[in-house]
């Protein structure tokens, strides 16, 4: 059997005996695949000769001609080899490519008898050898029509661990990635069109806190501490309200030790926002907004398809009280609320609390199991206990509850926003209330330690504030039809390989 790395490393070695260099420095090119069609098809580029670059993707060789088609980031696009045309050291060269292999071409572009626009090639750079084969996927069309792949690089794991081959031969995995830069480009010109000010906060911190999860931990030997990457960015994000910011944002990436699943990888994408003077009705009705225009710029409607199923994302958007949705789908009466009575209900539905402690978390378990696969078309759940969120303030009505949405969309949260809490003595006394009960990751501190430095910062006044975090990772799956977040993380992290 032929050994394909130790024979396209023997074309490498005689190509270098050639004279010629298998990877030069650059390549001036002057159009894409693309915008040469297109201009063709126009009838812009008469006989003048383009330079393109790409990978080739298949190689049909006969005898004294040859065509390709290379890819780049644009498209795909037929370039034709014929031996009398770039001379006979050039075709010695072609006669060594493989597929995978970069080249550059200089030609001018003609269409072939069969209607492709091709270009006809007068000279040939090679690029980059390709010294591994790639998994090209071949397609065969049947009599009724249907069209079957046959080795298509389809293996989850491998496509994960090998995301730029993915990349390569997988053009719709491409459109993906396309798509969530087009995401978060339109929400940071969306918010900045609302004169939010795009900020950056620290990703090392002495006391990580805005959430609740187990951090990643490290050491600066120079300062002799220990430092933890961010879990959110919440509490230096509200230190800059104090300091008379009053709308800002931060693209950021957090970090939290702790499970894997199809919603959940270590490293995430957020957005955080802020607004002074504002509560978290305004946040509703902002991401209201923003999702609704986001829908129009990739897909000129506000109906989405994910997974089968339409969304309707045209405001306004369902509203459901948190413990109403709990009523509803737990099939209970809450008016009031302990431990032991909400073990028994989630006992009653089913849901494994055995290793479950506290009110916060046994109302987290019970509401994700049985509430969250239930919330479809775009649903505010608003208005949580106390005992669940220390840092958003009390409704005046109702002041066992707080003024907090989380929004959902086909069974996963997207956005969480509170009414800030903007009082420092009583934001002192719920992180103590919090750690009082054995919360050993809490939202205002680490482990034991309350961030002392955050509530310094209160006391020197906080304006009424709306503040919203944005799941970057989630919205993009639901943009893209994708059931994994693996799918739309370029390097999702992986166990290692055996």
């Amino acid at each position: 059997m032929v050994d394909l790395f130790e024979d396209r490393k023997s074309k490498l070695d005689k190509l270098r005996r050639d004279g010629v260099d298998p990877f030069p420095y650059r390549f001036d090119r002057t159009i894409t695949a693309s915008e040469g069609v297109s201009r063709f098809e126009k009838g812009d580029l008469e006989d003048s000769p383009q330079r393109l670059a790409g990978r080739i993707m298949s190689i049909r060789g006969h005898g004294k001609s040859s065509f390709s088609h290379i890819l780049d980031m644009s498209g795909r696009i037929q370039v034709y080899f014929k031996q009398d045309v770039v001379g006979d050291a050039a075709y010695e060269t072609v006669k060594l490519l493989d597929i995978g292999d970069l080249i550059g071409v200089e030609g001018t572009f003609f269409r072939t008898r069969t209607g492709e626009v091709t270009v006809k090639v007068k000279e040939i750079t090679l690029l980059a050898k390709s010294l591994r084969t790639l998994p090209i996927v071949k397609e065969e069309k049947k009599e009724d029509g249907e069209v079957v792949q046959y080795d298509s690089f389809s293996d989850k794991e491998q496509r994960y661990r090998q995301r730029y081959v993915d990349l390569i031969v997988n053009p719709e995995v491409r459109q993906k990635f396309l798509t969530r830069s087009k995401v978060i480009d339109h929400l940071r010109r969306f918010l900045r069109e609302k004169d939010f000010i795009e900020v950056e906060t620290p990703i090392l911190q002495p006391i990580y806190g805005g959430a609740t999860a187990r951090p990643f931990t490290t050491f600066h030997n120079v300062l002799d501490m220990q430092l933890y990457l961010r879990i959110a960015d919440e509490l230096y994000l509200k230190r800059l309200m104090v300091g008379g910011f009053e709308k800002v944002f931060e693209f950021c990436k957090d970090f939290r030790n702790e499970g894997i699943d199809k919603l959940h990888n270590p490293e995430f994408t957020m957005v955080e926002l802020y607004q002074a003077y504002a509560d978290y009705t305004d946040m509703m009705s902002l991401v209201e907004e923003m999702f609704s225009s986001l829908l129009m710029s990739l897909f000129d409607r506000t109906i989405l398809e994910y997974q089968g199923r339409e969304l309707t994302f045209t405001p306004p958007w369902a509203k459901i009280g948190f413990l109403d949705a709990i009523e509803k789908y737990a099939s209970v009466r809450l008016d009031s609320w302990d431990e032991k009575k909400l073990r028994k209900i989630c006992e009653k539905n089913k849901v494994d609390v055995e290793e479950v402690s506290g009110i916060s978390k046994l109302f987290d378990k019970l509401f994700s199991e049985v509430v969250e696969p239930r919330l479809i078309d775009p649903t505010f759940v608003v208005d949580y206990p106390a005992e669940t969120t220390p840092l958003a303030k009390r409704k005046k009505e109702q002041p066992h509850l707080v003024e907090r949405f989380e929004l959902f969309i086909s069974g996963m949260e997207i956005a969480n926003a509170f009414s800030e809490l903007t009082d420092p003595l009583e934001q002192r006394l719920r992180f103590e209330e919090q750690l009082s009960v054995g919360t050993d990751e809490g939202e205002g501190g680490s482990e034991d330690r309350i961030d002392e430095d955050y509530l310094r910062a209160m006391e020197y006044g906080m304006p009424p504030t709306g503040g919203m975090g944005i799941g970057i990772d989630r919205l993009v799956m639901l943009m893209t039809d994708s059931p994994s977040i693996k799918e739309i993380i370029l390097f999702p992290h992986l166990r290692p390989e055996v």
